[in-house]
């Protein structure tokens, strides 16, 4: 969307950006953006402005991928999961147990393949700015622990809209159920499932902790958030914008692995606070139910990027 501003005795356009997504405004990818926004606004001397959208107020995270994809919505952050959906590559991250830890994760995602994953996605007309940090996902329960998979066997389980997350549920012994995030308060409290599973800070604003009592740290998939803009409209900005909204994104992505590793530490006192009871299990089993799962991708596009950060030092 393109304004006329006068500044002076000149007349600028301003381009004024529409981001939405589905957090509160508390989260680290919410105050990340609004720093991203007060960046491009003064790297741009008010050229370009940045008009945030909450809370899912335009639409699940599917909805608001294809409004970017027809130009529509200009930016907006998502999971690589429900990426798998447009690029089959990105199926890499729901995959459990991938990388060793969290240094091994962004040694990956700050590798030249990494990058070249997030541009790939220009085929679908998007394109990727940034990796967010969304730490490591683990298994939340209404009413029973989990101590290894066994615990999960015929446990209704939420997961994203992602094959490869359904897979990773069924391997490990549960009934994996997609929902939307929007709608997985509420599935909770009436037990249209028996848990889910996210990362700390996400359990801990979406206040799921008040129906769900374990908090299993199995830490089975590191998922990275992704910062889209709309491959329309980034060919609609001339080549000094398009430098000054990638360096406002790249400047948010550094403040928000500052914010989240902070809102992760905070998050699990408070949820442990409120009667959450924190289990650290033995990885081991979960590890050795999901091999199979592992195995199955040999002669496949995403073989060979397992391959590679397998091998990385």
């Amino acid at each position: 969307m393109l304004l006329l501003a006068a500044c002076g005795n000149t007349t600028q356009e301003v381009q004024r950006l529409k981001l939405a997504h589905s957090l509160d405004t508390q989260h680290p990818v919410h105050r990340a953006m609004e720093h991203m926004a007060t960046v491009l606004h003064d790297l741009s001397g008010g050229t370009m402005l940045i008009e945030i959208h909450p809370n899912g107020q335009l639409g699940s995270e599917r909805e608001l991928i294809e409004l970017l994809q027809v130009g529509s919505l200009a930016m907006t952050k998502v999971s690589a999961s429900p990426l798998e959906g447009f690029a089959p590559q990105m199926q890499l991250f729901s995959i459990p147990y991938v990388f060793r830890d969290q240094d091994h994760f962004w040694q990956f995602l700050h590798s030249e393949t990494g990058r070249e994953l997030l541009l790939g996605l220009e085929r679908v007309r998007l394109r990727g700015l940034v990796y967010y940090d969304s730490g490591s996902r683990s298994f939340y329960m209404t009413s029973r622990p989990v101590y290894s998979p066994a615990d999960l066997v015929g446990q209704k389980i939420r997961v994203q809209e992602s094959q490869t997350s359904v897979r990773m549920v069924e391997a490990l012994g549960g009934a994996a159920t997609p929902i939307a995030w929007g709608e997985l308060y509420t599935a909770l409290q009436q037990g249209v499932v028996d848990g889910a599973e996210n990362n700390p800070p996400s359990f801990y604003l979406s206040r799921q902790y008040e129906a769900s009592k374990y908090y299993t740290l199995d830490e089975h998939t590191s998922v990275p958030d992704i910062l889209l803009v709309s491959q329309h409209i980034w060919e609609g900005l001339n080549p000094q914008q398009q430098v000054w909204l990638q360096q406002a994104a790249d400047e948010s992505a550094q403040l928000q692995r500052e914010l989240w590793q902070q809102a992760t530490a905070e998050a699990l006192a408070a949820v442990e606070a409120a009667g959450v009871e924190i289990i650290i299990p033995d990885k081991a089993p979960f590890k050795a139910a999901v091999k199979t799962m592992h195995d199955s991708y040999r002669g496949t596009p995403v073989a060979e990027l397992l391959e590679l950060i397998e091998a990385m030092p």
